[in-house]
């Protein structure tokens, strides 16, 4: 039984992941299932972000490379998938939250 669904949002993150090594890939996909089938799943995973609306992040790690992939729920199971960057700094870049709460909003009106 799958506990939630995630689904994309125009091309926004399919662009980022079309660009990333097989390894990466993988490694997004099972990320994937994990969130879509795990019922409570841990924010090693997923993780709120502090003093957004609404906002996530998936955490996805490959040897030292790290990358996050912003989403948001809609009507509770469903994960809409945002923008995607690959991590180089402690800090989340404003720039990326900024377009992931850019994106949320736009989806949000399209509905």
């Amino acid at each position: 039984m799958k506990y939630r669904r995630i689904t994309f949002f125009k091309s926004y993150f399919q662009d980022f992941f079309d660009k990333q090594t097989v390894k990466v890939k993988t490694k997004i996909v099972w990320t994937f299932e994990l969130i879509e089938d795990l019922q409570r799943v841990p924010e090693t995973y997923l993780k709120h972000l502090e003093n957004t609306d609404g906002l996530y992040e998936i955490r996805v790690q490959v040897a030292s490379d790290i990358f996050r992939i912003f989403c948001f729920f809609d009507e509770g199971k469903l994960i809409v998938v945002a923008n995607s960057f690959q991590k180089k700094t402690q800090k989340t870049p404003k720039k990326e939250i900024e377009m992931a709460l850019k994106i949320k909003k736009e989806y949000e009106d399209s509905k």
